[in-house]
């Protein structure tokens, strides 16, 4: 039998999963575009990266 304790644990553990891995991937974005040598991706996000403080020149 579930209870209302083990649903919230439940929940809340696949909230911070999520989260965590949200982060990661958002991480890893902005530095694969940020570190990346091709002009076609550096053009595409130079202007957003300036407008974050990325360095990129």
């Amino acid at each position: 039998m579930t209870t209302k304790t083990n649903i919230s644990t439940r929940a809340m553990s696949e909230r911070a999963t999520a989260g965590i891995a949200s982060l990661f991937l958002g991480i890893s974005m902005v530095f694969m575009v940020g570190l990346s040598h091709i002009s076609a991706v550096h053009n595409a996000a130079h202007d957003t990266r300036h407008a974050i403080g990325f360095p990129c020149h």
